[in-house]
């Protein structure tokens, strides 16, 4: 059983952790948070922490990262009322504006790409009107081509971005 103050620093540490995904430090808590205790006091209770299997050190001189115990007593705690917390509901929403875009530019792209296949397909070159033909093709495709282009950056760049 964790205490009041033990159940604070590691929801603190959880929450860091998350944010920049390296090892927490006693020092980083008590200037991130100002919490009213000193940093010796931190580590005391990280290292309470540590002996629960809540929390574990990479090495000596590194600080803390959650174990698998401690994100789900981190959730049981966060979700007690089954309520999502705002951080989470924020990314939540985020991420899903971001899918819902990129999804977007997908359809646009394979709608696209089944229209010139769909050309493609059924025009047919005959001997004497090869060049014909090929100026029907190459004419309204190549704004449709400069089109895909851009939808294909612009996914890209989505992803990327996501």
């Amino acid at each position: 059983m964790i205490t009041e103050r033990q159940e604070q620093i590691l929801n603190l540490l959880i929450k860091e952790y998350i944010d920049i995904a390296e090892p927490i430090s006693s020092d980083l808590l008590k200037k991130r948070f100002n919490l009213d205790v000193s940093p010796a006091t931190i580590r005391n209770e990280l290292q309470e922490l540590t002996e629960q299997g809540y929390v574990t050190q990479p090495h000596t001189s590194a600080g803390r990262v959650p174990t698998n115990k401690g994100y789900k007593y981190f959730i049981d705690i966060v979700f007690i009322e089954n309520e999502t917390p705002n951080f989470i509901s924020r990314e939540i929403e985020i991420a899903k504006q971001k899918i819902e875009k990129e999804l977007k530019l997908a359809q646009e792209l394979t709608k696209s790409l089944t229209e010139i296949s769909t050309t493609l397909s059924y025009t047919r070159f005959q001997d004497k009107d090869n060049i014909f033909e090929m100026l029907k093709i190459i004419g309204p495709s190549r704004t449709t081509y400069d089109k895909n282009i851009d939808l294909m950056k612009e996914l890209i760049r989505e992803l990327e971005n996501f």
